[in-house]
């Protein structure tokens, strides 16, 4: 696709005899948000910091802004903005001189103050890093991840450490990010933040794509089919997957009156989610143990380490 800014085909990244990620294939193209869901173990990470650079794949074909990133240099790295989960921290300095500091690393950063509003650290931009709490720290690495204006944005449980309205607030930058030209791949555990910013989403388990698509087309159209459930006037609770729930329910009300306890289920991107990573799990149950899905860590400041 030559509008895509990553493309992978048939990536493998093997541990000794462990395979981490196993010959999977996607594309991300211009402007658009791909939400990588999956559980923990399930080769998210390894996947991005190949994308990133940071790790060597074993086999397989990957191109990032057209480039291979095992060998992309400091202009190629130029144009990413990285949000990591877990970062280094420098915190013997502000808010703002972290921010000027990145800021030179770049040839179009943007404007520190408005970086520093688009956070919410405006009442902290004089306070050191160190003394941040979590959810502060968070919004710094969001910040620095953010001031080179990206191309393309790696953002890995961005809103970690997050209230409510600070999620909603990172949201709306996030969507001016898009508007302005960058794509991005997103990786959250929070599954409305996947189907707010998301284009698409790919659900990755046991280190494959277990599905990929729109986002309100995942899972294919039988997973998204409605569920109708009620109590017959046995007692006995009842229920019926239908794409005519509105028919089921007149027939139900012309057969006995109006049915006690009806409720309909439009299936959510977290339905779907959840019944993709458990039929992966069925179906591997006999190799290896249930696949969990983890609890948000706390990420905390600034730099970015580069491994080999």
């Amino acid at each position: 696709m030559t509008d895509s800014v990553i493309t992978v085909r048939d990536l493998r990244k093997e541990y000794g005899g462990f395979t981490a990620v196993d010959g999977i294939s996607f594309d991300i193209r211009e402007g658009e948000t791909l939400a990588l869901l999956g559980p923990n173990g399930a080769g998210k990470s390894t996947t991005i910091e190949i994308l990133e650079g940071y790790r060597h794949r074993s086999s397989g074909d990957v191109r990032v802004l057209g480039v291979d990133p095992q060998h992309g240099g400091l202009e190629w790295k130029a144009r990413l903005g990285i949000v990591l989960q877990s970062t280094g921290e420098a915190g013997s300095f502000t808010v703002r001189e972290l921010l000027r500091e990145f800021a030179g690393y770049y040839p179009r950063p943007r404007d520190v103050d408005e970086v520093i509003a688009a956070v919410g650290l405006e009442q902290k931009q004089r306070t050191r890093a160190a003394r941040l709490s979590g959810g502060q720290q968070r919004r710094l690495d969001v910040a620095l991840g953010i001031i080179g204006r990206p191309e393309l944005l790696f953002l890995d449980e961005p809103t970690t450490g997050f209230d409510p309205e600070a999620r909603r607030q990172f949201w709306q930058l996030i969507r001016s990010l898009k508007a302005e030209g960058s794509s991005i791949l997103l990786t959250t555990h929070y599954l409305d933040e996947a189907a707010q910013l998301g284009d698409r989403a790919a659900v990755i388990a046991g280190g494959t794509i277990a599905a990929i698509g729109a986002i309100d087309e995942l899972g294919g159209a039988e997973s998204r089919v409605p569920l109708v459930r009620w109590t017959d006037a046995d007692g006995v609770t009842r229920e019926e997957r239908t794409t005519a729930p509105g028919a089921l329910v007149a027939a139900l009300h012309r057969d006995g009156g109006e049915p006690r306890d009806l409720e309909i289920v439009r299936p959510t991107l977290e339905d779907v989610y959840l019944e993709l990573i458990r039929e992966f799990d069925g179906q591997n149950s006999s190799e290896a143990g249930p696949i969990a899905v983890s609890t948000p860590t706390s990420a905390s400041a600034a730099a970015v380490s580069e491994e080999s």
